[in-house]
């Protein structure tokens, strides 16, 4: 076993797997610390321990020690440690973990294979094997532990102890690069699910979650504590809910990760949500909107006073949405004022509010307040109660433009749910301009074929439909690379927008039913979710199935 003969920064620089402006803060960093290139790239979040790792492998030929607990046990590790005679201690010292593979062979997983010391204490006896593999740092206490058979618990640390733990290094390495793995899987959400002997790490890439690891509930005191600790938590307390945030650069990138931690049977469950902190796709062309629809929003946009409600479920999109039509405006001759809980972006050239419940400035509280700074446009990141929806309709109509989000299934339930919560049939038929529902569909990946027709109920449904048009693409997915095999890639919204005329303001006005107000919007020529949809599919962008699944159940 040799070390490479090209240098990693120099490798990955040809590959274009990493900026020179991070390779010279990690070798600036490798100068002060004496420690290895691809540790300090971690370190600054410039490369994950996947990533690292990977091309670690693919530069010098030595396997990464993938599914690893599936193949070390306890009893193949004490004859493999009887080679040599090194004690358990000196194998945590070296970073490394051994067992006695099949043919006889030894395999030696090491996070730093080339270390000297190592390398000289570990040379193979005569009639021996030795078979070495790249060990992640990440891995490497799951390993000792498998190696030990131990199970002792942690729930009885105190503070001290727990913060002691999470300043320890792996464990530090092993919470960043699962952190930089979910950046470079563009997962929004990480979950730490804890359970009896292990908890899971699993990542919600495009609305789906995706398993990604286990570790044994031994090391989950040490990561729960570490993240706390990031997130300005308190470590020591496992009893009640707590939510904090941080900002870290990850895989390159700048990211605000807020942090929600729940207690559960088996530990405290924790959901890190990743925000970046430079989005794309906050451009109103870049959300997935036909055409005709997005003409419509810009209107809405344009109009001087009114509600314009955005609804769905959690998760489907509504703040970004917001978010791209506040950005689509902001040209300075309008004062911008939100008001939200939390704030997950920060927009120049807009005032931005954080309620705080905890003392009693909640969004009516706040609405109340900022009238008196004359915005010409406000946005309610969410209508919660009757309080913020009487003092958002009566903004609206009192010359200002009121943005805010929903929870309905559809854009006209949004009627019946102002009703429901209070507010007079005749305010909400005079304040409210404009609704859109919305809801998240994948979209195919570039690997994703040609099929001459869609499924049967997808082609029934086209045949009938009123936004039937020549040249429709259907297309089916495939799986790559690129995707992780799953056949998607990303994800782009389908809409209901439903304007509200005279006439259907006069008939909610008089108390019209919801079936009443549908067939007004039907009349004047409403294209429901699922037929937004459809046209989605018709267009080679996503699959009948995956629309069902996103709009189906409101649709019914």
């Amino acid at each position: 076993m040799t070390e490479p003969r090209q240098r990693l920064g120099e490798w990955l620089l040809a590959r274009q797997q990493l900026s020179a402006e991070d390779l010279e803060r990690a070798l600036e960093l490798q100068q002060r610390q004496h420690a290895r290139l691809g540790a300090c790239l971690v370190r600054l979040g410039a490369l994950s321990e996947e990533s690292l790792y990977a091309a670690l492998s693919a530069q010098t030929g030595l396997a990464v020690a993938d599914g690893l607990l599936d193949e070390l046990d306890p009893a193949s590790a004490r004859l493999a440690w009887a080679v040599w005679g090194w004690s358990e201690a000196w194998w945590r010292r070296q970073s490394a973990v051994a067992w006695q593979g099949v043919d006889g062979r030894v395999v030696i997983a090491a996070v730093d294979p080339w270390d000297a010391e190592l390398r000289e204490a570990l040379t193979a006896p005569a009639g021996l094997t030795l078979e070495w593999r790249l060990l992640p740092p990440s891995q490497l206490d799951a390993a000792l532990e498998r190696q030990r058979d131990d199970a002792q618990g942690a729930s009885r640390l105190d503070s001290q102890a727990l913060r002691e733990l999470a300043e320890d290094a792996p464990v530090i390495a092993f919470v960043n690069g699962v952190m930089a793995q979910a950046v470079e899987s563009r997962a929004s959400d990480i979950h730490f699910e804890p359970g009896e002997h292990q908890f899971e790490v699993r990542f919600r890439v495009d609305g789906v979650l995706q398993t990604r690891g286990q570790q044994p509930m031994a090391r989950y005191p040490a990561v729960a504590s570490r993240i706390k600790l990031v997130a300005g938590l308190d470590i020591a307390e496992r009893r009640l809910p707590q939510d904090g945030r941080t900002s870290i650069r990850l895989a390159g990138q700048a990211m605000d990760v807020r942090v929600s931690v729940i207690p559960a049977v088996h530990g405290e469950s924790l959901v890190l949500r990743l925000l970046p902190k430079q989005r794309q796709d906050l451009a109103l062309d870049r959300l997935g909107l036909q055409a005709d629809h997005l003409q419509r929003l810009r209107r809405w946009l344009d109009w001087p006073n009114g509600l314009v409600l955005v609804t769905g479920p959690t998760g489907s999109g509504k703040s970004t949405t917001l978010y791209a039509a506040l950005a689509a405006v902001s040209d300075q001759s309008r004062k911008m004022i939100t008001v939200e809980d939390p704030v997950e972006f920060r927009l120049p050239g807009v005032v931005q509010i954080q309620t705080q419940a905890e003392i009693g400035y909640t969004f009516a509280r706040a609405l109340r307040s900022i009238l008196r700074h004359d915005p010409d446009i406000i946005m309610v990141g969410e209508i919660r109660d009757r309080e913020t929806a009487e003092i958002a309709i009566q903004s609206a109509l009192t010359g200002h433009l009121v943005l805010a989000t929903l929870h309905t299934n559809d854009a006209l339930s949004a009627v019946t749910r102002l009703v429901d919560m209070g507010i007079e049939p005749y305010l909400v038929a005079a304040a409210l301009r404009g609704v859109m529902a919305q809801r998240l569909v994948r979209s195919l990946c570039q690997c994703a074929e040609d099929v001459p027709a869609p499924d049967e109920a997808a082609a029934a449904r086209w045949a009938t439909s009123p936004w039937r048009h020549e040249g429709a693409r259907w297309r089916r997915p495939r799986g790559c690379e690129q995707c992780q095999h799953s056949g998607f890639r990303g994800r782009r919204g389908i809409y209901e927008l439903v304007e509200f005329d005279a006439p259907t303001q006069h008939a909610i006005a008089q108390g019209a039913t919801l079936a009443e107000i549908t067939a007004m919007a039907d009349a004047a020529g409403r294209r429901s979710l699922l037929d937004d949809g459809l046209l989605r599919v018709a267009q080679g962008g996503t699959t009948w199935a995956e629309v069902l699944r996103a709009a189906g159940q409101a649709e019914a």
